[in-house]
């Protein structure tokens, strides 16, 4: 059975994801609300933040932690050994296609590979439903999202709004989903947490 999958972003009023300063606390104190077993993210998000990864204390896997699976379809992942030592995760998955460029032979991080020249996001989904996953939070505003949103795969949307106007592109156009409200809370910065259970694609 494919797994229930969430999503949460920062967005401003105008519907913008960048030119904001975002309480990183509260987004992620809000985002573990749902306890998912997998966190989906991007290599694109990995690599922007892989100085910091890097740099950053070895606590150990987390044994009761989400495990990390990584969409990398041109293996540009070095920063695997950090990943899996930061203390946020039980383990990393690299999620690869059968074209992804060979990876060096003393690699040993888990690989499931999918799909031709491109990782087929709903054969990921149905492995890891077999696997027993039940909850996968996909953490990127980016492209990752927006073909999960286009696939019909994202069964819980959650927007932090920021009472601010950036200008600039949309995240996505809603207007192509079917939403169905779940609940509000606002706090006293103004910012308002929207929840939305997407029922289909139009």
């Amino acid at each position: 059975m494919r797994p229930h999958v969430v999503a949460q972003l920062a967005v401003s009023l105008d519907g913008v994801t960048s030119g904001f300063d975002v309480d990183l606390a509260r987004f992620y104190a809000l985002a573990s609300l749902w306890q998912e077993d997998v966190t989906l993210i991007d290599a694109g998000t990995i690599l922007a933040q892989e100085n910091a990864v890097l740099a950053a204390p070895r606590r150990g896997p987390r044994a009761e932690g989400p495990l990390l699976a990584v969409v990398d379809e041109r293996a540009r992942v070095r920063s695997w050994d950090s990943l899996r030592e930061l203390g946020y995760w039980s383990g990393v998955l690299a999620l690869y296609a059968d074209q992804t460029p060979e990876r060096p032979p003393d690699a040993t991080t888990r690989e499931l590979i999918t799909g031709y020249d491109q990782i087929d996001l709903v054969e990921v989904l149905d492995v890891l439903g077999d696997r027993g996953v039940q909850t996968v939070r996909v953490d990127t505003s980016g492209v990752l999202l927006r073909s999960c949103l286009a696939l019909g795969l994202i069964d819980e949307l959650a927007l932090l709004v920021h009472p601010l106007l950036i200008g600039g592109d949309r995240w996505y156009d809603t207007g192509h989903l079917d939403l169905r409200h779940a609940g509000t809370e606002v706090f006293k910065d103004g910012v308002i947490w929207m929840r939305y259970c997407v029922t289909s694609a139009r």
